[in-house]
């Protein structure tokens, strides 16, 4: 005899709260596939950038400050005729230069072309116009500093009669008494701007490079995270 209660057909009762046919849900497993996993740390600054004379790196020096706040990046000015020496005796990470450099000792991002002035003292005849030639220069005292970094050989321009200055500064100081002509890139033209000196592109004329080197050997490993920022990467993307 059936016990008093049970169903018609001996089926038994379901179990509170369980749908029929439901499958229940097994918890994840850790480490299981699409798990993020944890971002290492960046490594131990500080990170020491060179930059010569005239090189603009603010922009990126600003991504850096932003995506690695806890990693110091130092800023490391630069002479050109020092800027390999810099490189090989450890003094900076990586540099922003002015080629040519030794390829073999260092790789090189070329970043972008400056376009090369002319400096000249502000009353001379050369403002009149926009853009200068070579012909526009002819009989001109062409100044050329020590440190010089376009290598300028103009003809018809005549030498100083004096020693040629050490710096592209000097050069320009002596420009502004109205004595000669300097020809720069033109962001040299920029930081050493005075009121009393003009300068107008040189029509024709090579253009000077700015790059981005370091070491073949032993570089630091900030140097990827850096090379990201110059090329454009997010902070998500992989190395390319």
């Amino acid at each position: 005899m059936a016990g008093r209660g049970a169903p018609k057909g001996g089926k038994k009762p379901t179990r509170a709260g369980t749908a029929r046919g439901a499958t229940a849900k097994r918890p994840a497993k850790s480490g299981s596939a699409g798990a993020k996993k944890p971002t290492p740390p960046p490594p131990a600054g500080p990170f020491r950038l060179g930059a010569i004379p005239g090189a603009t790196p603010g922009k990126w020096i600003d991504i850096w400050q932003e995506r690695m706040p806890r990693t110091v990046l130092e800023l490391v000015p630069l002479e050109v005729a020092a800027q390999e020496e810099a490189l090989r005796s450890g003094q900076v990470d990586a540099a922003l230069v002015r080629p040519p450099v030794d390829t073999d000792s260092w790789h090189l991002i070329r970043l972008y072309e400056e376009t090369v002035v002319v400096a000249f003292s502000a009353d001379s005849h050369l403002a009149a116009g926009e853009e200068l030639t070579v012909e526009d220069l002819e009989g001109e005292v062409l100044i050329v500093p020590a440190d010089d970094v376009v290598d300028p050989h103009v003809a018809g321009t005549a030498a100083p009669a004096f020693a040629a200055p050490s710096t592209t500064a000097d050069a320009i100081e002596i420009v502004a008494s109205g004595v000669g002509i300097v020809i720069v890139p033109m962001s040299l033209a920029r930081l050493h701007h005075r009121k009393d000196v003009e300068y107008r592109p040189l029509s024709g004329a090579a253009t000077a490079p700015v790059g981005f080197a370091w070491p073949r050997e032993d570089a630091s490993p900030l140097v990827d995270a850096f090379i990201g920022i110059l090329r454009g990467r997010t902070a998500q993307s992989s190395r390319d």
